[in-house]
C-alpha cells in the first residue's frame, strides 16, 4: 500500500510507510506507477492513478489516504476533504487522515469541524511517527488559543511531552499569558526565546507589541531600533517602528520609514494605507490623496477608505469631489463597519456639502450622523448654517443659540458668525 508525507507541509515529510510488503504492488503495476508519481511530486498523474485505483478499492484507508493528500496538493481542498473522511471511515483507528483532514479544515476556517478531527487524532496512534500526534496537540491549542486558554495551556503541555520545545511553542506559550492577562509572564516567554534567538523577529515583534500594551514605548522603542540595526531592511520590524511612532503622534519619524519600504513594494495595500494615514496626520494631504485614490479604485467597497480620501480632499479644498464620493458611499449605510465609521463619513460630507454650498444635502448627512453619534458645537453649527442659507429662520435661530450654549469660546470664528447672524435674523421676526 502507499503511505505519503502529510500534506501541503503542515506535517514534517517522512512519514512513508516503510514497512508494507510488496504483495499490493506487484499484484496491481497502478501501484507502482501512481507510488513513482507520487515520490517525483508529479500529483496531476498520481491523481489519475490514484482515482483507478480507489474505484476499485473503495475501502482500502491507506489508498484513500493517499489520494486525499494528492487532491490536497492540487488545492482540491473540498475533494480531499470527502476522501480523508472516507479513509477515516475505512479504517477508525487510522491516524493520519483525522490529522490531515483536521489541519485541512482549520486552513479553511471549519474551526469547530477541525477541533473534532484533532481531537479524534490526539486518541489515535500514528501509523509512522509517533511525534505526529504531538502535531495534533499543537494545533489544537492554536485554535483554542482564542476562546480556550486554559485548553489551549494543556494541549501545548501534551504536545511538549511528546516532541522538545520549539521556538513557535514559546511564542504560543506567551500569547497564551497575555491572553489571560499575565503580562509578566508573557514578557518572560518572549524575552526568553529573544535570549536564545536574538534574531528572532517573531519574539521581537511579540515583545514590542507587548510593551507598547504595558505603555513602555521607550523600551519599544530601544528593542525594535537595536533589532533594525541587525536588520535594516526586515519589512515587519520598520512597520512596527512606524506603527510605534504613529501611536506616539510623531509621524514624521514614521514617514521615511514606510516610504521605503512602499519604494520597495508599491503594490502592497497595506503599505500604500499606512503611508497616506501618515501623510494625512502630519497635514501632508497633498501626498496622500494620490494614495487614497489608487486604493479606492483597488477596493470601491472600503468605505473607510473613501472617507480617509475624502477627508483629504476636503483639508485640498477640492469639495465638490469629496461631497461626490461620500455620497456615494453613504447611499449603503449597511457597507460600515461601525457606526462611529458611519458617523464619521457622514460628518464628512456635512461639511464639504456645507463648503459646497450645498445646504440641503449638509443637513441629509446631519440626519444620518444624528442618529448614531451625540450632537456636537461642529454639527450643531453646520445644521444652524444650512437652515440658515434655505431661509428657514425659526430652526436656523435655534440652532445658533444651542450652538453658542455649548461652544464655549471654544470656535471664536463660529461664534462671531453666529452671533452676527442671530442679530439679523432678529430682525426677520
Amino acid at each position: 500500500m502507499l503511505l505519503l508525507p502529510i500534506a501541503h507541509a503542515q506535517l514534517p515529510a517522512g512519514t512513508t510507510d516503510t514497512t508494507q510488503t510488496q504483495t499490493q504492488t506487484d499484484q496491481d503495476p497502478l501501484r507502482t506507477q501512481a507510488s513513482a508519481a507520487l515520490d517525483q511530486r508529479d500529483f496531476p498523474t498520481a491523481l489519475k492513478l490514484l482515482t483507478s485505483l480507489a474505484a476499485k478499492n473503495p475501502n482500502d484507508a491507506h489508498l484513500l489516504y493517499d489520494l486525499g493528500f494528492t487532491q490536497e496538493s492540487l488545492d482540491q481542498t473540498s475533494n480531499a476533504a470527502e476522501t480523508y473522511r472516507r479513509a477515516a471511515a475505512a479504517d477508525p483507528k487510522y491516524f493520519e487522515p483525522h490529522l490531515s483532514l483536521g489541519l485541512l479544515l482549520a486552513r479553511t476556517g471549519q474551526h469547530d469541524a477541525a477541533r473534532a478531527e484533532l481531537l479524534s487524532a490526539t486518541t489515535l496512534t500514528p501509523s509512522t511517527d509517533p511525534a505526529l500526534k504531538a502535531r495534533a496537540w499543537r494545533a489544537l491549542a492554536r485554535l483554542d488559543q482564542t476562546t480556550r486558554h486554559s485548553d489551549a495551556s494543556n494541549e501545548l503541555l501534551e504536545a511538549m511531552k511528546i516532541s522538545p520545545e520549539t521556538p513557535d511553542d514559546i511564542i504560543l506559550s506567551g500569547e497564551l499569558a497575555e491572553a489571560s492577562g499575565d503580562l509578566p509572564a508573557a514578557e518572560a516567554a518572549y524575552r526568553r526565546l529573544l535570549s536564545a534567538d536574538p534574531q528572532s523577529a517573531t519574539a521581537t515583534s511579540a515583545l514590542v507589541h507587548l510593551l507598547e500594551r504595558e505603555k513602555k514605548s521607550d523600551q519599544a522603542e530601544t528593542l525594535l531600533t537595536a533589532a533594525l540595526a541587525k536588520n535594516p531592511d526586515d519589512p515587519a520590524l520598520n512597520a512596527q517602528l512606524a506603527s510605534l511612532y504613529d501611536a506616539q503622534n510623531q509621524p514624521e519619524k514614521a514617514i521615511p520609514l514606510i516610504e521605503k519600504l512602499h519604494a520597495a513594494n508599491p503594490g502592497d495595500a497595506t503599505l500604500t494605507r499606512l503611508l497616506a494615514h501618515l501623510y494625512s496626520s502630519n497635514s501632508q494631504f497633498d501626498k496622500a490623496a494620490p494614495l487614497y485614490a489608487t486604493l479606492t479604485t483597488a477596493y470601491p467597497n472600503d468605505p473607510t477608505l473613501v472617507t480617509d480620501r475624502a477627508d483629504a480632499l476636503i483639508h485640498l479644498k477640492q469639495f465638490a469631489e469629496a461631497e461626490s464620493l461620500l455620497k456615494r458611499t453613504l447611499a449603503e449605510p449597511s457597507a460600515f463597519a461601525t457606526k462611529d465609521d458611519l458617523g464619521l463619513a457622514a460628518s464628512h460630507l456635512a461639511f464639504a456639502a456645507s463648503a459646497n454650498e450645498d445646504p440641503a444635502t449638509t443637513l441629509q448627512a446631519l440626519a444620518i450622523r444624528d442618529k448614531v453619534l451625540p450632537q456636537s458645537p461642529s454639527s450643531l453649527f453646520l445644521a444652524a448654517t444650512a437652515y440658515d442659507k434655505l431661509h428657514q429662520v425659526k430652526q436656523a435661530r435655534d440652532l445658533y443659540k444651542q450652538f453658542l450654549s455649548v461652544a464655549n469660546n471654544r470656535f471664536p470664528d463660529e461664534e462671531w458668525q453666529a452671533r452676527h447672524r442671530l442679530v439679523t435674523l432678529d430682525h426677520m421676526r
